[in-house]
């Protein structure tokens, strides 16, 4: 049985590089996730918003289901994805590393596909990410 999983990611910095997190919203599972992830840039973000979700995803379902399961990977990056659909070059080392753990994350899915969407159709993801940044600065300004 083939089992699809539509996941929204997005990962954002303030100030790019400055304050960073990512959002997680696994729509088929009815999951949302968000984590403050320090200092990154926006690219960085992005990255490990998808590899966040691609190793929950197998947490969650388990390695035999994750084997029968094709994810479609939906960002709001169209810079990621084109990367990630090989049609830009990664330049930038930490990048590449980044898209090799993506890479060998794929390796435990059936298929994993990665679609370009407008940020306006992204707002669950987006939201997680504003709501781990507010949060951090709130915790700052307590401090």
């Amino acid at each position: 049985m083939n089992e699809k999983i539509i996941m929204y990611t997005d990962g954002g910095s303030r100030n790019n590089p400055g304050p960073a997190a990512i959002g997680v919203y696994i729509e088929t599972l009815g999951k949302k996730y968000s984590e403050y992830i320090g200092e990154k840039t926006n690219n960085e973000a992005e990255y490990m918003a998808l590899i966040f979700g691609l190793k929950k995803i197998k947490s969650l379902i388990g390695n035999e289901k994750a084997k029968q399961s094709e994810i479609e990977c939906v960002l709001d990056s169209e810079l990621v994805v084109k990367q990630l659909n090989h049609e830009y070059k990664l330049k930038e080392e930490h990048i590449q590393k980044f898209f090799i753990e993506i890479w060998n994350l794929m390796l435990d899915y059936k298929l994993v596909t990665f679609r370009h969407v407008l940020r306006e159709k992204n707002k669950i993801a987006d939201g997680l990410v504003n709501e781990a940044l507010d949060a951090q600065e709130k915790q700052k300004t307590l401090l």
